[in-house]
């Protein structure tokens, strides 16, 4: 069985993701997609410069593109699953402590539920 994409969806049937991808222009969209689809095929273990750790079993896809940095935080479960939690333009050289802590926050709904 092959690994699966799983976008979070938040209580209000919202997918964080999802909406964040779509107010892309195309060719940022075509690249973060990209790296989703590497990151399926590669069963949800990429190494730096694509993925890096963040805290516990949360990472972030890393998407470099022009002068943009999308990242995507997401972790992968036993079951084969890939969940992506949440992401953002960063503009930054540290990542905001705030949305590492809304990606905890998904994450936190993912695994209790």
């Amino acid at each position: 069985m092959d690994y699966e994409v799983i976008y979070f969806k938040d209580e209000r049937g919202r997918i964080p993701v999802k909406e964040y991808i779509k107010s892309l222009n195309f060719k940022d969209r075509a690249k973060v997609l990209k790296y989703i689809d590497l990151l399926e095929r590669s069963h949800g273990m990429l190494d730096e410069p694509y993925s890096r750790h963040i805290e516990g079993k949360i990472r972030e896809l890393r998407v470099d593109f022009s002068k943009n940095r999308h990242r995507i935080f997401y972790f992968a479960f036993i079951n084969k699953k890939i969940i992506l939690l949440h992401a953002f333009l960063k503009k930054t050289a540290k990542t905001p402590i705030s949305e590492i802590n809304k990606a905890k926050r998904n994450y936190l709904c993912v695994v209790n539920n």
